[in-house]
C-alpha cells in the first residue's frame, strides 16, 4: 500500500468563533509537493436515535439558518469541547424532547464533510424511554414529533430527510432492527 498521508507543515488561523474555527494550513504531499488546506475546526456533535416502545423515533423539527428552512431531524446537539459525548447525548434528548433514556447503544461515528471540516459526530440509539419536561437552549425553537421507523426510513429514502446524521442513524437503526439486534 502506497504512503497517502499528508504532513502539515504550517497552520494559519483566519477566524476563531463560538462554535468553528478556521485555519488555513500548508501540507507535504506524498509527491514531495505543498498544497493548501482550508480546515474548518469543530468540537463534534452528538445525535440520539431515540426509539419508543411503539417502534417509533422522536424527531425534532427546527429551523436551521445556514440553509433558510425548517429541517426534521432527530435529536442532536454540539460537544462542549472535550465532552463526553454520551453524557452529551444524554443531555440534548432530555432538552430537546423532555425523554431520558434507560439504555445507550453507540451507533458509530460519522465524519459529515471531511474534504474541509473536522467534526465528528457520535451516534447513539437510546432505547426505554421515559418523558418529562423540555428544556432548549434559549435560542433553540423546535417541535417534537414521533414517527414510525418504517416511515422514518421511507422518508430518508425518498430524500425528504436531507439531513445527513439523522441519515445515516434512522438507516443504522433500522438495519439494526431488522437483523434482531433491537428488540
Amino acid at each position: 500500500m502506497s504512503n497517502l498521508e499528508e504532513k502539515t507543515l504550517s497552520q494559519t488561523y483566519h477566524f476563531k468563533g463560538r462554535i468553528i474555527n478556521l485555519r488555513v494550513d500548508e501540507a507535504l504531499l506524498p509527491n514531495g509537493q505543498t498544497a493548501g488546506r482550508e480546515v474548518v475546526e469543530h468540537p463534534g456533535g452528538v445525535c440520539i436515535a431515540a426509539l419508543t416502545e411503539k417502534d417509533e423515533l422522536l424527531f425534532v423539527r427546527q429551523f436551521r439558518y445556514p440553509y433558510g428552512e425548517v429541517l426534521l431531524e432527530l435529536p442532536a446537539g454540539k460537544l462542549d469541547r472535550g465532552e463526553d459525548p454520551l453524557e452529551a447525548g444524554k443531555r440534548e434528548l432530555k432538552e430537546e424532547t423532555g425523554a431520558t433514556a434507560a439504555s445507550y447503544v453507540s451507533l458509530g461515528k460519522l465524519y459529515p464533510s471531511p474534504g474541509y471540516c473536522g467534526e465528528v459526530i457520535h451516534l447513539y440509539l437510546a432505547t426505554g424511554l421515559q418523558y418529562g419536561e423540555m428544556s432548549p437552549d434559549e435560542d433553540e425553537f423546535l417541535e417534537v414529533e414521533r414517527i414510525p421507523l418504517d416511515e422514518a426510513v421511507r422518508r430518508v429514502l425518498a430524500n425528504e430527510i436531507p439531513d445527513a446524521k439523522t441519515q445515516t442513524a434512522v438507516l443504522k437503526v433500522a438495519m439494526r432492527k431488522n437483523q434482531g439486534d433491537i428488540a
